[in-house]
């Protein structure tokens, strides 16, 4: 009844192997239109895990249905595989890659992210998932390579690619630059200071024996503090305090007051922001000057409304100090000391740094105030740690040389949820240039050389010979041969007069890797074609995936790589927290596969709105296997009762059936229409919530409820029986159809019973959605009467509960209609009795005795019928006995037994024994 899901799934999934399912499907679309979702490739690190599933099954639910409807819709799977989580893994086993010779290293690392990618193709198989399991995409390929510096070498041609020395997020603990989508936030505890700068040059408006306030998170900054920054369109107090005078914006003298202690303070005078310019302080710590410098950037969110700059240490910093032609530089080095630029602090850890340098400027007289207080803060989302702006020469991709162009392609995209649209927008509305260089070992070396005066040579002759050699070689090659020999042959720059080149030593950023699947996979494969209908991943990948790709694309192309965007939430624990191995709240699909198998797994993507956060237990699944076992049983159900059904011979036109057998190809001509909007939507959920219920409520509860006193006891060929039949065959294959994408495995299993051409219910087409004649009068018709039968429902189980009856069919039922359910029930088609299940039933156009029960448009009488019960139909009946051979059947029951099984009356069978 459950299927032995975790025993018959692997060998379902090698039978499709054996037999290539999934190739015959492509030969079978071949010349239809296309649907080309590209899969976004997940990292080759570890075990799949829960996240892993929904992303793959979603993809899986929607490329099965694109490709059972007239869609040739290839899945090639794809994975990332450079970058730091494998070095780090190897780190973990006792690699030291800074004393290992690169070669030898890159191999270690190639190896591993090879383990890791076979590791996660058996998880998502075993997930059932179909694709070009042969040939996926695979970043550390020479052909995706290849195609990668490519489009290096067109963002380069057109100008986009530049080496610039500026701030950027440095993680210390990768010793690398990060891009904002390598960024996550957490909550930290951090010092909170306000520092007064002595004015030693007023310029005019401010005295000497004045000081300038700024309020700082980051003391280790302090010491690279170049200028403070004001907002020209502010008003500004000097106000006189503990005996002193000092500098607050106007607005944010009551809250910086406040925090700094001041109890009483006099404002002497009010200077605008725009005359503040040019005003000259020392610095607290060092015999150098701090200018006043002007910025739209100073806000009155807080501080107050002088902000300490440091252009060597923050993006807002770096561009307010470029106007004004302020140096930059970094106090600390790459693995987060500080440097020669921080004397008195060289060697200490910036966080450390923070205790050594409040205390300096506690000795300088310069610290106002020193609290703590916690706020998010920037962290590396693979190392977990913290990280900074530090300023570094770095290679970057231009956003500004063409962010127009790309809003402008965004606003081309369908995104769902819609605001998702808005969401990536923003982020390219607001984003910084790209910064695409890594300080590592394993990953896409930048093709760039250098010339012996120091000039950067990029061009469309070098890239495309790189991209060569790559192709035929892998980009191992840049660290066996030397720059001369990665070269063009003959090669020659008037910046080498001794033809002497060195190369490159950073790699590209691994959201350059991912971000250029577009061109190195679906503008190279065959199969495939540019751009693709659809992405679909986490909305983690806004700031990421589907950020570097859009990019990349509008880039060299001028266009979106993707028609639309599908985000999905993430996967929490039944209580909401985000599962986490430190948590110990982690689900493995393994665990899951050994108890109730992957159809669960399937079952609960396809159940839930993953537009949003999802939550997932084993006590969630287990509830989601009990949903489908009912599926599973209700099914089995039907296959048994259309056992001696030939579809050829026994089918019944619409026109031949009886009005409640029109009624259900109605309902599930519903099901199947609304259905296909469903799944065209990816709305997943709504097609379950579709099937399901057609499933429990229409068949099981009603249809089949009452087929059993027609396919089980009237004779074999009668009309009535061959209708249900009809009904129950055409349902069975509607909804194996419908359900192949969710449960495919299931529906293979049925299939196998049922007579259709196709050996696999996967090369069959999608239901098509059919016009009944009076298909609205029927549906309204036979909605009035559901609405009837479930109040009688209710007075029955009543009498059950009186103990009037034991089962419904002991029940003799009086009807007293309105004159509205008397003209439904005179013109209904059917045997009203055999649709209530009740042995007796009657019409009354009397009044209602007082122990009628009474509903809106008519009451009922339950009585326990009179007569015997037939040990074959089961009703109750005065008729059991009519039939002195078969004195335990009904009268109807003998009759069709006589004419089906004469043997059993001539040769003396006792029923009793039947």
């Amino acid at each position: 009844m459950r299927g032995s899901l975790p025993k018959r799934e692997p060998e379902w999934q090698d039978q499709w192997e054996e037999n290539k399912v999934y190739e015959r499907r492509q030969k079978l679309n071949e010349g239809k239109p296309t649907f080309m979702l590209h899969d976004g490739p997940p990292f080759a690190n570890g075990n799949i895990h829960l996240g892993h599933a929904l992303n793959k099954i979603s993809k899986d639910i929607i490329v099965r249905y694109k490709s059972m409807s007239g869609f040739r819709a290839p899945y090639v799977p794809g994975w990332d595989t450079h970058g730091l989580p494998i070095e780090q893994q190897l780190a973990k086993q006792g690699v030291d890659r800074k004393t290992m010779d690169p070669i030898e290293y890159r191999k270690l690392c190639y190896n591993y992210a090879m383990q890791e990618v076979e590791k996660q193709k058996a998880g998502f198989k075993r997930l059932g998932v179909a694709g070009d399991w042969d040939h996926p995409y695979i970043t550390l390929q020479p052909e995706f390579e290849a195609e990668e510096v490519r489009v290096f070498g067109k963002m380069a041609e057109k100008g986009y690619i530049y080496k610039g020395k500026k701030p950027v997020y440095w993680s210390p603990s990768s010793e690398s630059t990060l891009a904002e989508a390598e960024i996550e936030y957490h909550d930290i505890k951090s010092p909170s200071i306000y520092v007064a700068f002595k004015v030693i040059d007023g310029n005019g408006v401010l005295d000497t024996d004045t000081s300038l306030i700024i309020w700082t998170t980051t003391p280790w900054t302090i010491p690279a503090n170049l200028a403070i920054s004001v907002n020209p369109r502010f008003d500004y107090s000097v106000i006189k305090a503990d005996g002193k005078k000092y500098v607050i914006a106007t607005e944010r003298l009551a809250e910086a007051t406040a925090a700094i202690g001041f109890e009483n303070y006099e404002t002497l005078a009010h200077v605008a922001g725009k005359d503040l310019e040019f005003v000259k302080a020392k610095h607290p710590l060092y015999d150098r000057e701090s200018v006043v410098i002007l910025g739209d950037h100073v806000t009155l969110d807080d501080g107050t409304g002088l902000v300490h700059t440091a252009p060597g240490h923050g993006a807002d910093d770096f561009n307010v100090g470029q106007k004004y032609h302020l140096p930059v530089y970094s106090v600390v080095n790459a693995q987060g000391y500080m440097n020669e630029n921080a004397p008195g602090f060289e060697g200490v850890f910036y966080d450390d740094a923070n205790k050594l340098v409040t205390d300096a400027l506690t000795k300088a007289g310069a610290l106002l105030k020193l609290s703590f207080f916690v706020h998010s803060y920037p962290h590396d989302w693979r190392t977990k740690k913290p990280v900074f702006f530090r300023a570094t020469t770095q290679w970057f991709a231009s956003i500004d040389a063409f962010r127009d162009q790309i809003l402008a392609q965004i606003k081309q995209v369908k995104f769902s949820p819609e605001w998702g649209q808005t969401r990536l927008y923003n982020m390219i509305r607001d984003r910084g240039d790209w910064v695409i260089s890594r300080q590592r070992a394993w990953g896409l070396p930048l093709p760039i050389f250098y010339a012996e005066n120091g000039e950067a040579i990029i061009t469309p002759e070098t890239t495309e010979h790189v991209a060569e050699l790559f192709e035929k070689y892998g980009s191992i090659v840049w660290y066996e041969k030397s720059a001369k020999e990665l070269l063009p042959e003959g090669f020659t720059h008037p910046g080498s007069p001794n033809g002497e080149f060195t190369k490159e030593k950073d790699i590209l950023d691994v959201w350059f890797d991912s971000g250029s699947s577009h061109q190195a996979v679906m503008a190279q494969r065959p199969e495939l074609s540019f751009p693709a209908d659809l992405y679909l991943e986490g909305s983690d990948q806004y700031r990421g995936w589907f950020n570097s790709s859009l990019i990349t694309s509008v880039a060299v192309t001028g266009q979106s790589p993707y028609r639309q965007v599908v985000s999905q939430g993430f996967v929490l624990d039944d209580k909401g927290h985000k599962m986490s191995k430190s948590l110990g709240n982690v689900i493995n699909p393994n665990d899951v596969f050994r108890q109730f198998g992957a159809e669960i797994v399937r079952l609960w993507v396809a159940s839930t709105d993953a537009s949003s956060d999802v939550a997932v237990s084993m006590d969630i699944l287990k509830q989601v296997s009990e949903s489908y076992r009912k599926i599973r049983n209700t099914m089995r159900f039907m296959l048994a009762n259309v056992t001696d059904f030939d579809v050829e011979k026994d089918s019944l036109d619409f026109e031949q059936l009886r009005e409640v057998d029109q009624y259900l190809l109605v309902r599930l001509n519903d099901v199947v229409k609304q259905s296909l909007e469903a799944y065209d939507q990816f709305d997943f959920a709504t097609v379950f919530k579709l099937v399901n219920s057609f499933l429990v409520n229409d068949l099981s509860a009603f249809y089949l409820d009452f087929a059993k006193d027609v396919i089980y006891i009237d004779q074999e060929n009668e009309p009535e029986r061959r209708a249900m039949q009809t009904v129950i065959y055409e349902s069975l294959v509607a909804l194996t159809k419908l359900l192949t994408p969710i449960l495919p495995h299931t529906a293979e299993e049925v299939w196998q019973y049922l007579s259709e051409p196709e050996d696999y219910v996967q090369l069959a087409e999608m239901p098509v959605a059919k016009d009944y004649p009076s298909q609205a009068q029927l549906r309204s018709q036979w909605v009035e009467f559901m609405n009837f039968r479930d109040d009688v429902h209710r007075a029955l189980e009543t009498a059950r509960q009186e103990k009037i009856i034991g089962k419904s069919l002991e029940a003799a039922v009086t009807i007293y209609p309105s004159e509205q359910l008397q003209t439904l029930l005179t013109n209904l088609k059917a045997d009203v009795a055999q649709l209530l299940i009740v042995s007796q039933l009657a019409i009354s156009s009397d009044a209602a005795p007082a122990d009628a029960t009474s509903f809106d448009n008519f009451s009922i009488r339950v009585v326990h019928a009179p007569g015997e019960v037939c040990d074959r139909c089961r009703k109750t009946l005065t008729d059991v006995g009519s039939d002195a051979d078969l004195p335990n059947l009904c009268a109807s029951c003998a009759q069709i037994v006589r004419a089906e099984f004469p043997e059993v009356v001539t040769e003396g069978f006792d029923p009793k024994k039947a």
